[in-house]
């Protein structure tokens, strides 16, 4: 039989599920702050498994992926125990801001302090409450403000068992990413718990294929971890393929971007990825790439400061297959038009 697990002194036995708050701070208002936290505790014993989102409060994907996980009727046959926290950056999902009201970002104030600055006090919570009852997690993000990611897992992938995790979760792209400092990941690493970082999508917006693609991403790990059956598939027209690095082009020069390459791009040395000009087309200025590769993230917006990212490029061994496994992945997620794409009749 699986254990019982409590959170903020609230029980959650074998074979049930609960909403628990987790307070966090007052609003000057005297209103509480609470961080939701929902339990999903199998009948039967297994791993621990915390699945967060919003860290930075304007990275909504992640919110819509947990609603619809635990809305899966296959939970019903977990093994161990899911910790879903769909918000916990409160205080900046209510801004729609990136960062704490003190301007500091709590994904580089880990593992904080209970009584240090108000980021430092939520992480501190977040890992003696969350973190420190768990033996695996995935931190769900996206780009920032006006960026778009590729669907793309980071992690440590010269540890195995966050490697083989990686590799059931199905993206397109792995990236061996370093750990930042004050991070999520490091402080779970730190305590010896596998973390993946799921990156897809932009700020403040809802993207489908990366939605989709980030449930069924946390499912296949929790199947890695026997947390729920195995499923015979049929086989897969890709698989993940680690970048050999990555790096952002910047922009020579201030102007009006005009892009020439999309999200998930395939790019040979010095393809043309953008113009930026000057509102009159005085003077065009060309981006191009220093080198092979897949578009793994790019700015949206036009408007760019000289020395601004703008296309970040993976490098490969092998780009034919990185190439592949893109193009596999995007026919696997992208959902079905919900119109007909022709009228069904004359135009009147």
């Amino acid at each position: 039989m699986a254990e019982s697990i409590t959170i903020n002194g609230v029980t959650v036995e074998p074979g049930k599920r609960q909403t628990i708050d987790l307070p966090v701070a007052k609003l000057y208002t005297h209103t509480m702050l609470a961080m939701p936290v929902h339990v999903v505790n199998g009948k039967r014993s297994g791993p621990r498994l915390f699945v967060s989102a919003a860290i930075h409060g304007d990275e909504l994907n992640g919110v819509e992926i947990i609603r619809r996980l635990l809305k899966l009727p296959i939970l019903g046959r977990l093994r161990g125990t899911l910790i879903a926290i769909p918000i916990v950056n409160v205080h900046g999902f209510l801004e729609r801001s990136r960062y704490l009201p003190d301007r500091r970002d709590l994904n580089r104030s880990f593992p904080g302090h209970e009584r240090g600055s108000l980021a430092s006090r939520v992480a501190s919570l977040f890992m003696e409450e969350i973190v420190g009852q768990c033996n695996h997690g995935i931190d769900l993000h996206t780009a920032g403000v006006h960026r778009s990611n590729l669907p793309q897992i980071r992690a440590n992938l010269e540890d195995e068992e966050t490697a083989k995790l990686a590799e059931a979760f199905g993206t397109p792209v792995l990236i061996d990413a370093n750990i930042r400092d004050g991070s999520l990941r490091q402080a779970a690493m730190e305590q010896g718990i596998p973390m993946l970082l799921y990156e897809a999508g932009e700020a403040l917006r809802f993207d489908e294929v990366a939605i989709r693609a980030g449930v069924h991403g946390i499912v296949q790990v929790m199947r890695a971890l026997d947390m729920l059956p195995a499923v015979r598939r049929k086989k897969k027209p890709y698989r993940p393929v680690l970048a050999r690095s990555s790096s952002w082009v910047r922009s020579p020069d201030s102007g009006i971007l005009r892009a020439m390459v999309s999200l998930g791009a395939q790019v040979e040395k010095d393809t043309l990825l953008g113009v930026v000009a000057d509102p009159f087309g005085e003077r065009d200025v060309e981006i191009r790439s220093p080198y092979s590769g897949i578009i793994v993230g790019r700015t949206n917006l036009p408007l760019v400061h000289e020395g601004e990212a703008l296309f970040h490029v993976a490098r490969f061994r092998r780009l034919g297959d990185a190439a592949a496994s893109v193009e596999g992945f995007a026919g696997d997620y992208e959902p079905e038009p919900s119109f007909p794409t022709e009228p069904e009749g004359p135009i009147l």
